[in-house]
């Protein structure tokens, strides 16, 4: 047999045995929304009211304009449901699947949304099982489908052309934000683990994200097809080439870039993310929702990417489904959901322990600013931080070697963080100060509320031309052991090696108490293994306080 034959037979072999698990599944999902296909076994008898009460579910195929087939399932109101207009049409619900997954992901979801009034149509991404295509990660091809699902939705069903919402998940989140800025129909939007700027997410502060990269591709490769440019954007990335062509791809498929058009439609927006989001960080997140001027929400809590969402996919009580819920319920019914609450517009959920915080607004978060100046380091290696002002100082170390001060591992650092407060964590006292410059203040004898963006500025001079550091701050407690609160990585290009520039590092936004008696530390090193850096191995980096410009941390707090 020829190699492209066993190509054909194995891809026959495996759409056949995901038909079949589809199928399987389906099996399950519609015996719990009380459907089933003929061939299932049949359940006990029910009452007539009781099977008029469930919602129906099919599965669909809907044609693209490029004659692309995406694979979808269909949930319908039962006969008599609430939420109806005059002509018996449902508000609905259109849900991109997340990255590397199918339709039957949000069923257990979407089985509540159609009970509670909304038609719900799921769809599985073009490039991902059985829908065709190539991937295009919220691109110009991905976005117009998004309307054809719409068009074919409100020919299909009775859906309300002038109730129609989004929900999604991860790429299903940005690409619902993507669709509300290219699609004036649709009315509300809940993105959940979202992007607002795909450029920050892969590249902040010049820096690439290689870890994030690294496992969404491993994600996709079971079931996905990627797109040429896809694959193009991907492999320079992992090689550092042609970074403007990189970023100007992610820029196309940001929904900050299109921002304009959101806030021209009127268009309501709830996204939920996670503080430790390790793939789309929380900053690129504030600051899209900063740019929102419809009706909109901001909710973030402690985990990682998609962690707080997970439970929900077993149809579980969960919370970040219940606030889309009640979104809906809100811009679409115009009522206030099962609990009669909309939630304040931004919530925050404080790390450690989860305490919730309601604002009228991100610029209320932190209701003042402390700058810590950088002192000189002692005898140990480690210099002053939030003492009296120093300048004058220098310190140096080695780059291209990794100090031990981590970010930790990409989608398990962020559930530990979650589940049991345990972000990524140092010994501080045992940080190798030739590989890391360190600061650290007395003990607080004060609970200190940091709320918002943390921000060092610092001079940076190096033997190389290139180079990055990374700044991780750390809650210190009696014992020496520092747990990370927030991080980031800044590089720089095109320096004349051995003179002195400026350097900003802005730190990814959080919402974090620092306990009474614990201290706070500053750690700058030049390697981190979940990005990509550029700093030259055995190179000199050193970080200094001249008298006209000293280097200092700015906390804000509240």
């Amino acid at each position: 047999m020829t190699r492209s034959g066993r190509f054909r037979t194995v891809r026959v072999r495996v759409r056949g045995w995901l038909a079949g698990a589809a199928a399987v599944t389906s099996v399950a999902l519609c015996a719990s929304i009380g459907t089933a296909p003929a061939s299932a076994t049949t359940p006990p008898a029910r009452s007539a009211a009781a099977v008029a009460a469930r919602p129906s579910f099919r599965l669909a195929d809907i044609p693209m304009k490029d004659g692309v087939v995406l694979k979808a399932d269909v949930l319908t109101p039962a006969a008599g449901t609430p939420g109806a207009d005059s002509r018996g049409r449902y508000p609905v619900i259109v849900q991109p699947a997340s990255w590397g997954q199918s339709d039957l992901e949000y069923v257990a979801q979407g089985s509540k949304l159609a009970a509670d009034g909304y038609v719900v149509v799921t769809y599985t991404v073009r490039g991902f099982w059985l829908s065709g295509g190539r991937i295009d990660v919220g691109g110009p091809t991905d976005v117009a489908d998004i309307s054809s699902v719409i068009d074919w939705t409100l020919a299909h069903t009775e859906a309300d052309p002038r109730r129609i919402g989004m929900l999604g998940l991860s790429l299903g989140a940005g690409m619902s934000l993507l669709g509300a800025a290219f699609d004036p129909r649709i009315k509300a939007v809940a993105a959940l683990s979202a992007w607002g700027d795909l450029v920050d997410s892969l590249y902040s502060g010049q820096t690439r994200h290689l870890q994030a990269a690294a496992l969404l591709n491993a994600l996709q490769v079971p079931t996905g097809r990627p797109g040429a440019e896809y694959a193009r954007a991907l492999a320079d990335l992992y090689a550092n080439r042609d970074m403007p062509d990189v970023v100007n791809w992610a820029r196309v498929r940001s929904p900050g870039t299109y921002v304009d058009r959101i806030n021209a439609h009127g268009t309501a927006v709830l996204v939920s993310n996670a503080w430790s989001d390790s793939v789309f960080n929380s900053s690129q997140m504030t600051g899209f929702y900063q740019k929102l001027t419809g009706p909109k929400r901001l909710i973030m809590r402690p985990g990682d990417h998609a962690t707080q969402e997970l439970t929900g996919f077993l149809g579980m009580d969960n919370e970040t489904w219940a606030n889309a819920r009640e979104w809906f319920d809100q811009q679409l019914k115009g009522s206030g959901g099962t609990s009669g609450a909309h939630g304040a517009p931004v919530e925050l959920h404080v790390r450690p322990g989860g305490g919730e915080e309601d604002y009228p607004g991100w610029q209320a978060v932190s209701s003042r600013t402390r700058s810590l100046p950088l002192g000189r380091a002692d005898v140990f290696g480690t210099g002053a931080l939030d003492g009296p002002a120093d300048t004058g100082w220098r310190t140096s170390i080695t780059g291209g070697i990794d100090s031990g001060a981590d970010t930790g591992f990409t989608e398990v650092s962020g559930v530990l963080d979650q589940t049991a407060s345990l972000p990524p964590i140092v010994e501080v006292p045992l940080l190798p100060r030739f590989a890391a410059a360190v600061w650290q203040s007395a003990p607080y004898p004060s609970l200190q509320r940091i709320r918002g963006v943390v921000r060092l500025h610092t001079t940076v001079t190096s033997s190389a031309s290139q180079g990055t550091v990374f700044a991780y701050l750390y809650d210190v407690n009696a014992l020496g052991v520092g747990k990370l609160i927030s991080h980031a990585p800044q590089s720089w290009s095109g320096r004349a090696p051995g003179q002195a520039f400026p350097l900003d590092v802005a730190l990814f936004a959080t919402a974090y108490d620092l306990p009474t008696g614990h201290r706070l530390a500053l750690v700058l090193d030049t390697k981190d293994p979940a990005y990509g850096d550029s700093t030259q191995l055995g190179s000199d980096v050193s970080f200094s306080s001249p008298q006209t410009d000293q280097s200092r941390l700015v906390l804000p707090l509240r």
